[in-house]
């Protein structure tokens, strides 16, 4: 296998990188999902998401707002309503989430196949 120039391989690394700050961490992927498939209020997307913590959300909200893949909106009602939507380009995450979603089932597959045929036999 040929070895890539410095620059070359830290240009190719570059999108990844960029990628990877903006959905780093358990949780953003998670919320995106939640509010794509329907959960705009805080408390849905927080009932949703099992083990996040309502400062987290928050914090990962107003992040995924800022990356303009979220909408927040509040409507001025009694009480106040804010509601959170997916922007158009959070569509752009679809093939993402599906190949992360097929790689993450084939890969319990293979840990779950690997558990069971390491398993000591009994005599």
């Amino acid at each position: 296998m040929k070895q890539r120039p410095h620059s070359e391989c830290q240009s190719a690394l570059l999108p990844i990188r960029d990628a990877l700050e903006v959905l780093s961490g358990k949780w953003k992927l998670q919320i995106i999902i939640s509010i794509t498939t329907g959960n705009q209020r805080f408390r849905e997307i927080e009932r949703s998401i099992p083990g996040i913590t309502s400062k987290v959300l928050a914090k990962e909200l107003k992040d995924l707002e800022e990356h303009q893949l979220i909408k927040r909106t509040v409507h001025d009602t009694i009480p106040v309503a804010v509601l959170y939507t997916p922007e158009p380009y959070a569509c752009s995450l679809d093939n993402v989430i599906k190949a992360l979603h097929e790689w993450g089932t084939g890969h319990r597959k293979k840990i779950i196949q690997r558990e069971t045929t390491e398993l000591p036999t009994r005599e």
